[in-house]
């Protein structure tokens, strides 16, 4: 009875196949979708919240990997909540005659900058006709000013007109003793001129800029020294360039930039811009004799970054929560619906025709979709980043063009796959050679004691892959618990840390109940010298810890990965294809026994998507793959023996590994117990 609970039988290649079927293919195609955002329904309710809402604190921060279309997302949600015109400005500097080092702001309805700088030009023009007749100057610089004035009205106009009128009359006292090619060449010819900042006039939507290189200059501005007036020095930034719209900047530039940071949120909190002559290097203001008037700022500004970023922001920042009030967090997955399905397909399809590429088949449409479920490691889910599948296409297409094709079907995007392992399988393939030459020792057949094959998975710039490792462990009765030699030897993460601790707790709750634990063990990652993190392996090293404690040998030809909780039960883990075709391609070049496989936590089954040379092998019963919920289901596995039950004495019955773990425990405990006696 204890056998037949503890028992697991291997998955059929039914189980362990994922594919679309052609039914589904067309029924979804059919459906078609516009969509430009797909499965991102919540962040794009909260980028319209926050685009849409005034109120100052409404900054946005988007958060999400790369590549799942943050930036389309955004372009996209302005473009449809469209936006008032009549709410944009033109900005332009003019002379201060009150305070020349501190250039006057002026703000003009859209499209009345540009004709306010055409007519300071021409009045210009005319001050220097009335210099040199040098008669009746007051009167007709008087008049101009007038003209001026009874055409162009704004903000600023009465302190503007009352400082231009008082140089006219001081200028008519120097009037006689002014050269006139010296006016004509001189200060004089600029002084009454406009520097126009930022123009609206031709402007169709409200503006966004999206800055790509985010640094002090480029966001604030910066100020020609070389100018004789300072007003027509001025060169705006981005920032006032968004002026009345929106502004995009990538969050990790952003702070990258020393004092950058701290120079936004000092511009968001003012609500207001001011062009400063420098920066140092700590983000403060460099002394400058020249002090531009602030300019209004009605400015959305929208971070975009990791989510390490915004969580980091929001923990070591006390402002920043309160400047960016909404946050819109992009998904690298997606739900797979038929909608969802729809909508990949569709986005394929106008990609395929955007670009020109070969037409694409139903069977090849299936296959992406099961590489788009891959790549988020889930039967259950698409994923939401295009471009991967834009990328496979695009190499598809050269394949097809290459060889001939006259389309893109399903086996050359097998094909392509399979080229793209075979091109970055060079690590896997001499760590093989290794296994097979005997350099790197791990058993692929027999049973040995304290020795268990784990599977780790390595990365390699954006290629991984899995492979098998050798976990070991060593007993004695001590009162030192649980070593971990990685720790010792400072190749432990602190995950990985926490994993080993979990191991002392499940001998307690499972053995130790009447008796003091008093053991010392040795777990060990053998032939391994890189850092070693992560939990996944905590099943593997609980089952080399239970062999040894109870010396009972466990089978080399079975791979296992898994974590493990104090009470013994198995929790999912990452990459789990890539850890079981490596221990699969691991079999086949020392050859294929008919008895190897691989132990999974069950809650990995939704994730399996499978090479067919692996389902086939599992269809032949060449190859196993068993899917556990708890430690005593895996220890029946590799020790062929029964986990056994207590019975009512509470004590396990003879000839199971239970009974064998505990017995030799009880022994540790009183050997201890001896030698302190």
């Amino acid at each position: 009875m204890a056998e037949q609970q503890t028992r697991v039988k291997p998955l059929s290649a039914r189980e362990v196949d994922f594919r679309f079927d052609k039914a589904t293919i067309a029924r979804c195609k059919n459906l078609g979708s516009t969509a430009v955002v797909v499965g991102q329904p919540r962040a794009l309710r909260s980028l319209e919240l926050g685009l849409s809402i005034p109120k100052s604190g409404y900054n946005i921060f988007v958060s999400g990997d790369s590549g799942s279309g943050r930036h389309k997302a955004v372009q996209h949600t302005i473009a449809s909540i469209g936006g008032d015109l009549s709410t944009l400005c033109d900005l332009l500097y003019v002379y201060n005659f009150g305070q020349p080092d501190s250039p006057m702001i002026i703000t003009m309805a859209r499209g009345e900058g540009q004709k306010f700088v055409d007519a300071l030009f021409t009045f210009n023009q005319e001050l220097i006709v009335l210099i040199e007749a040098r008669q009746n100057f007051l009167s007709e610089a008087m008049a101009l000013v007038a003209k001026l004035e009874h055409t162009f009205t704004f903000r600023e106009a009465e302190h503007y007109y009352s400082g231009l009128k008082g140089d006219m009359v001081r200028l008519s006292k120097q009037i006689d003793h002014l050269d006139e090619e010296a006016v004509k060449a001189g200060a004089l010819a600029t002084k009454y001129l406009a520097n126009l900042v930022v123009n609206h006039a031709h402007s169709k939507t409200l503006p966004l800029i999206i800055e790509g290189h985010p640094s002090h200059t480029n966001l604030f501005g910066s100020i020609d020294a070389k100018e004789k007036h300072a007003h027509l020095g001025l060169h705006a930034g981005s920032l006032l360039a968004a002026s009345g719209g929106f502004i995009v900047i990538d969050a990790e530039d952003l702070l990258a930039e020393s004092g950058l940071w701290e120079a936004l949120k000092r511009y968001i909190d003012a609500n207001a811009l001011a062009i400063e002559a420098g920066v140092s290097p700590r983000g403060e203001i460099k002394g400058s004799p020249i002090r531009p008037q602030m300019a209004a700022l009605a400015v959305k500004v929208i971070l975009i970054g990791s989510e390490e970023t915004y969580d980091m922001l929001s923990e070591e920042d006390d402002r920043f929560l309160s400047l960016f009030k909404v946050s819109a967090e992009f998904d690298y997955q997606m739900e797979t619906t038929d909608e969802a399905i729809a909508q990949t397909i569709a986005n394929i399809l106008r990609y395929q025709a955007e670009h020109s590429l070969l037409t694409i088949t139903d069977d090849a449409l299936a296959e992406l979709l099961r590489y788009s479920a891959w790549y988020v490691e889930s039967r259950d889910h698409l994923t939401t980043h295009f471009s991967v599948l834009y990328d496979l296409l695009e190499e598809a297409h050269w394949w097809a063009k290459s060889h001939g094709k006259s389309k893109i079907d399903g086996p050359l995007i097998l094909a392509v796959n399979e080229e793209r392992d075979y091109a970055a399988s060079i690590s896997e393939s001499r760590i093989n050679a290794q296994i097979k030459s005997g350099e790197m020792i791990i058993n692929l057949s027999g049973m040995k004691v304290g020795m268990v094959n784990g599977l780790a998975v390595m990365d390699r710039g954006a290629v991984s892959f899995g492979t098998p490792t050798v976990i070991s462990c060593t007993v004695a009765p001590g009162s030192e618990g649980i070593v971990n030699i990685e720790h010792e030897a400072g190749l432990s993460g602190e995950i990985h840390d926490k994993g080993l601790l979990i191991l002392e707790g499940y001998l307690r709750k499972h053995y130790a109940r009447n008796f003091p634990l008093s053991i010392y063990a040795g777990i060990a990652f053998e032939q391994s010298y890189a850092e070693v993190d992560g939990d996944s392996a905590s099943s593997s090293e609980l089952y080399a810890l239970l062999s040894a404690i109870g010396e009972l040998p466990v089978r080399q030809d079975i791979a296992v990965t898994g974590s493990v909780n104090q009470m013994g039960m198995i929790q999912p883990v990452g990459g789990i294809n890539e850890k079981i075709e490596g221990f699969f391609k691991t079999c086949t070049t020392t050859a294929l026994t008919g008895r190897q496989g691989v132990i999974i936590p069950i809650q990995n089954v939704r994730n399996l998507i499978l090479s067919a040379e692996v389902i086939d092998a599992i269809e032949k019963k060449q190859f196993f793959i068993w899917a556990i919920r708890t430690i005593d289901e895996g220890m029946a596995l590799l020790t062929d023996r029964p986990a056994g039950i207590r019975n009512a004495k509470g004590n396990y019955p003879a000839g199971n590994f239970n009974h064998a773990i505990e017995e030799r425990l009880k022994k540790m405990y009183q050997a201890v117990s001896a030698n302190r006696s």
